[in-house]
């Protein structure tokens, strides 16, 4: 499952968080799929988490210059590691052709991880 953190800048209007909140469900499991983690195109619970971070409680100590940040953490394959670049090159030109967004960012982090989920 991957983990998406979306951090935004305090003039970011809440209607550009709610159209990523739907449309980063969609992008993000094709974008990271691969031969051990295939995705069916089929969105099911646990498929996609994603949590917005408005700056910190030191918020004026925050520096980044970026009016959104998105993180993309999925587990580390071989197979999704080889072409990382652009994997992340297109979900940002997906992000950028499919929503208001200019002044954003994407990283896809790849740590080494296990992920357990109940039914």
């Amino acid at each position: 499952m991957p983990l998406v953190e979306i951090t935004y800048a305090p003039h970011v209007p809440e209607t550009t968080l709610r159209e990523l909140g739907a449309f980063l469900p969609h992008l993000v499991p094709p974008a990271v799929e691969c031969p051990e983690e295939p995705y069916d195109g089929d969105l099911r619970p646990g498929d996609v988490d994603l949590r917005f971070r408005p700056p910190g409680p030191l918020g004026p100590l925050d520096r980044g210059g970026l009016d959104v940040v998105i993180e993309v953490r999925s587990k580390w394959f071989e197979s999704r590691a080889a072409d990382r670049q652009d994997r992340v090159d297109r979900l940002h030109e997906s992000l950028r052709a499919g929503t208001a967004l200019r002044d954003f960012g994407v990283c896809l982090t790849l740590p080494v991880a296990a992920w357990s989920q109940g039914e």
